[in-house]
Formats: structure tokens, sequence, C-alpha cells
């Protein structure tokens, strides 16, 4: 077992229901614990956080602490075809040791309903991948292509 942590631990799941591999990560000499800050009532808070962001920057700034922070590789993407709902975006928290599977997937929920709420971050996430890039500007023309 590694050398006591400084920080509370997140507890243990029950065995039968999840495959987080907290009780492997914890026997690996030099392992990232990071992910074991993440306890049940700071994911709470986490979920929360996540659930009212106010703008794309405030999303890419969740992204990059929760990468410094807990180590947790947050992917968001828009389909390779045509972006009609929500169901379009793609969300995806890479799978870790220590990570629980309801939090894997409590993550990705709490984003989508927070840009359920404020939409314009869905459209600029979509228009970062220049999505709009060719739509008519105000006049009712095309922008020439680059």
């Amino acid at each position: 077992m590694n050398s006591q942590a400084i920080f509370p631990l997140r507890s243990e799941c029950p065995p039968a229901l999840c495959d987080c591999g907290r009780g492997a990560l914890l026997d690996a000499s030099p392992a990232d614990l990071r992910i074991l800050r993440l306890t049940r009532d700071e994911e709470k808070r986490l979920l929360q956080r996540l659930e009212s962001l106010d703008s794309l920057a405030d999303l890419r700034h969740m992204q990059q602490r929760m990468e410094q922070q807990l180590g947790l590789q947050l992917v968001i993407g828009t389909s390779p075809r045509e972006v009609r709902t929500l169901r379009g975006i793609t969300i995806l928290v890479a799978e870790r040791p220590g990570l629980c599977r309801k939090t894997r997937q409590a993550i990705p929920a709490a984003i989508k309903r927070s840009l359920e709420q404020r939409p314009e971050i869905a459209f600029a996430l979509l228009d970062e991948d220049s999505l709009f890039a060719r739509l008519p500007d105000h006049a009712g023309t095309i922008p020439a292509s680059p």
C-alpha cells in the first residue's frame, strides 16, 4: 500500500457494482492518486459546477482544471456528419484506474444538461470546428473560401 495520502480519499465502491480498480491503484507503487481526491462530496460539487457552465471558455477552463487536478481526460467533439441535436455532440471521459463507472457517465450528463440550459455554449462549440463559418453574413452573401 502507498504511503498515507495527505488528502481524503474516495471511499470504495461496492465490489459487484463498480470496475474502477481502486484497490489495484492503491497497491501500485508509483501511482497517480489524483483521481482518488474526487470524494463523493467533491463529485457532487463538480457535477453542480459542470451543470452551471456559462460559456465555452468556462467549459474549456473546467476541462483543463479536471486534467490538472484529477488527471481526467475529457474529450468533447462533434459528429463527423451533421449535428441536429445535442446527441451529435460527443462528450467522453477517458477510462482510468480509480475512476468510477458512474462518475464517467455523470460528468458528460452534467455537461449536456448545461448545454441544454445554455445553447449558446453548444453553438460556440460547433463554431470552434468552423461549422458556421460558411453561413451567409447579414447582407446575405456567403464569404469567400480561404
